[in-house]
């Protein structure tokens, strides 16, 4: 039995090596392993064994213990590595979440679809809400395992299963935690709202009805942001866009801007669509249907003959469209195949001339996005897609985007010049932290624009302007962009490179994003001689964040589509395709199909030879074979697994990418003829040799 100084002693002792242990906050990052790691704020990884790891789930904010790793028997132990125990839980990270129920015995699961989380957690029979096996679900956690190890979730709704029409859009807005559809219970409170406004009866709006307005969308749009007008003058043209303005009825709801930046925009997936705002409001009230008045926001300008605008107004107007016109007829109308519109051709020519003019101008003095071709998927009755046609846009798709164009302009002006806190929208070109490789690249490629500033708009676009011709060799143009920056939303006017002009914003689209919303807030405020913010600034990373989840799950819903309809064509003998470099990495690349512009993964890793990666030329090179972005290629559809996120893969067709054989170099001892060569050249005209005829 120890005595007091001894049990003293080994108390201290422990004292001791208690206070070499560091006792932090962290958050939990898991694996696909056992093991996981916990994060702490000044950025260390430090390791979770896996009994720990059975406490906690991925996001987890924990408190936790540092200590020295207990070496492992017969294993030699790395001098100064700590493990991380779990003391308590400070917040859980795992709410809701979405997966697939698998059984194993009478107990029933659920596999999540979560980064970093290999564990399926069990559902407990009330919890189950009639789930079978193979569902694609949307759960809660229930029980966090921190006391036991043992988690539990709860079945919040039923998704579908792999054979629902749909269940690839809705499970993936559901991962993506995208909001929900608008229910009636949920849009009452706007059109509660829109009820007690009357803007058509605002005797300040100015009465713009009797201007001959037309749209020209899509046959089957209904929510109609947008409405044209365009008359000679004596100096150019007077265009006017009218756009719906749905702040005329529910700018006085204080917490609907932040609710419309959760939203960020309207989620298009093919087959089906979350709305920002609620139909009732968006199509009942503010599309500007035909022959309907609709309270607008109005953009005139005075545009030149050389395709300047000199000046402009906004004005809070009340317009009528006097013709929904469809994309194809004003396109058959423009190219002249036809004369069905000529009801209203006077305000047509005039906008078929100004928007020749204003496309001239930006070819000349700014920058147009180069054509790419599109294409449109058919999809059947279970929303599968049953073919895919390519397509190239319309002569009025062209003329609705320069008036669009134009007007935004117009905004971004209109703010600056007030000096309103924005909301603008800023491209800044080349990345600040790749400036100068991007001059090396230039050094290699385009030496003579090497000394070109990156950060003006001059600058930027003779660069552009000069990479996207064709006479180069290489896709210069599509080589750089891995160079570019993204656009971004500010409060501070800036330039936007992408399209050489001073200052850029949008406001065409209110119905459908919430950025055009607040640039309508803003404008409304400034009209009324208030320059101060009109809408709620901190919400324009919100409305980023929002934007890219919503992405994030039509892209995934689209390879899910993708894998499916690859699989039917496999199965019907059809596997092989031609296609194109779209993308170069230095593990493999991306290649888009000829005929229909999907999308996969050649993954070089696995094959024998090791290829190089060369960023300069965006190519990869092995011995014998060599890939390069935009060449063409031939690859067999190999599958599309879960785990790799349905993402298509494709194999090389044998021989594909094989390099040009080199010409063999002349032997030293062939520098001299051969007998036999000579005897022929020395042969005298007309005397048959084993030569073949010249044609000379």
């Amino acid at each position: 039995m120890l005595d007091r100084n001894a049990m003293a002693q080994l108390k201290g002792l422990r004292e001791e090596l208690e206070a070499q242990n560091e006792h932090v906050d962290a958050t939990v990052k898991g694996t696909q392993h056992r093991y996981g790691f916990a994060v702490t704020e000044d950025g260390r990884e430090i390791f979770v064994p896996p009994d720990e790891m059975r406490k906690v789930l991925p996001g987890d904010k924990v408190a936790i213990c540092i200590r020295p790793a207990k070496p492992v028997k017969g294993k030699q132990d790395k001098p100064g590595r700590t493990v991380a125990e779990i003391e308590r839980l400070i917040e859980a990270g795992l709410d809701e979440f979405v997966g697939h129920i698998v059984q194993k015995g009478k107990a029933t699961f659920v596999v999540p679809d979560l980064a970093g989380l290999s564990r399926w957690l069990f559902i407990p029979p009330h919890a189950r809400n009639g789930v079978a096996p193979g569902d694609l679900v949307s759960c809660a956690l229930l029980r966090h395992p921190i006391k036991d190890g043992k988690p539990s979730a709860k079945i919040l709704k039923r998704l579908g299963d792999e054979t629902t029409p749909g269940v690839e859009n809705s499970y993936c807005a559901a991962r993506a935690g995208l909001p929900e559809q608008w229910s009636e219970k949920s849009a009452q409170p706007l059109i509660d709202a829109a009820s007690q406004c009357q803007p058509l009866e605002d005797s300040t709006r100015l009465d713009l009805t009797p201007l001959p307005f037309v749209s020209i969308d899509a046959a089957r749009t209904v929510d109609i942001d947008d409405a044209l007008h365009a008359e000679v003058t004596t100096s150019g043209w007077q265009l006017s866009v009218a756009v719906a303005d749905p702040t005329a009825y529910l700018a006085d709801m204080k917490n609907l801007p932040t609710l419309l930046a959760e939203r960020g925009a309207s989620v298009y997936f093919h087959g089906d669509v979350i709305p920002m705002l609620p139909e009732a409001v968006s199509q009942g009230l503010c599309a500007l249907a035909e022959d309907t008045p609709r309270p607008a926001l109005v953009c005139q300008m005075q545009v030149s003959e050389s395709g300047e605008i000199e000046r402009f107004e906004f004005h809070k107007a009340i317009i009528r469209s006097h013709a929904k016109l469809a994309y194809a007829a004003v396109d058959r109308y423009v190219t002249g195949n036809s004369d069905d519109l000529i009801a209203h051709a006077n305000p047509l020519e005039a906008l078929v001339q100004v928007y020749r003019t204003l496309r001239e101008r930006r070819e000349n003095h700014e920058l147009v996005m180069e054509e790419r071709r599109e294409y449109r998927w058919i999809l059947g009755e279970n929303k599968q897609i049953v073919e895919i046609d390519g397509y190239e846009k319309l002569s009025s798709q062209h003329l609705v985007e320069e008036c669009m164009i134009a007007a935004n302009k117009c905004a971004a002006k209109f703010l600056s010049d007030a000096g309103a806190p924005g909301p603008f929208v800023v491209h800044q070109g080349f990345r600040q932290d790749r400036s100068e490789e991007a001059k090396t690249f230039l050094e290699k490629h385009r030496a003579e624009l090497k000394d070109t500033p990156l950060d003006t708009i001059a600058g930027y676009r003779s660069i552009l302007a000069d990479l996207v011709q064709t006479t180069h060799e290489q896709p210069l143009r599509d080589m750089v962009n891995r160079l570019l920056s993204r656009a971004v939303l500010s409060e501070t006017a800036g330039p936007h490179m992408g399209l050489a002009t001073e200052a850029y914003t949008n406001f065409t689209s209110p119905l459908r994003k919430a950025l055009d919303f607040f640039v309508h807030l803003q404008i409304s405020a400034c009209l009324a001689g208030d320059k101060t913010a009109g809408y709620p600034v901190d919400q324009l990373p919100v409305i980023t964040r929002a934007i890219g989840r919503s992405r994030e799950a039509v892209a995934a819903a689209n390879r899910r589509l993708t894998a499916r309809y690859l699989d039917k064509l496999k199965a019907e003998g059809r596997s092989q395709f031609t296609g194109t470099v779209s993308h170069v990495t230095s593990s493999g690349f991306t290649v888009k199909l000829d005929d229909n512009g999907l999308e996969g993964l050649v993954d070089l890793r696995p094959e024998e030879e090791k290829f190089s990666f060369d960023k300069w030329t965006m190519s990869l090179t092995s011995t014998t074979r060599r890939f390069k972005l935009l060449q063409g290629v031939e690859v067999t559809f190999t599958g599309a697994p879960a785990e790799g996120d349905f993402l298509a893969l494709f194999s090389l067709v044998e021989g594909c990418g094989l390099k040009p054989p080199k010409e063999p170099k002349p032997e030293e001892d062939l520098a001299a003829p051969s007998a036999e060569t000579k005897a022929k050249t020395d042969a005298p005209a007309g005397t048959e040799t084993d030569s073949a005829p010249s044609d000379a």
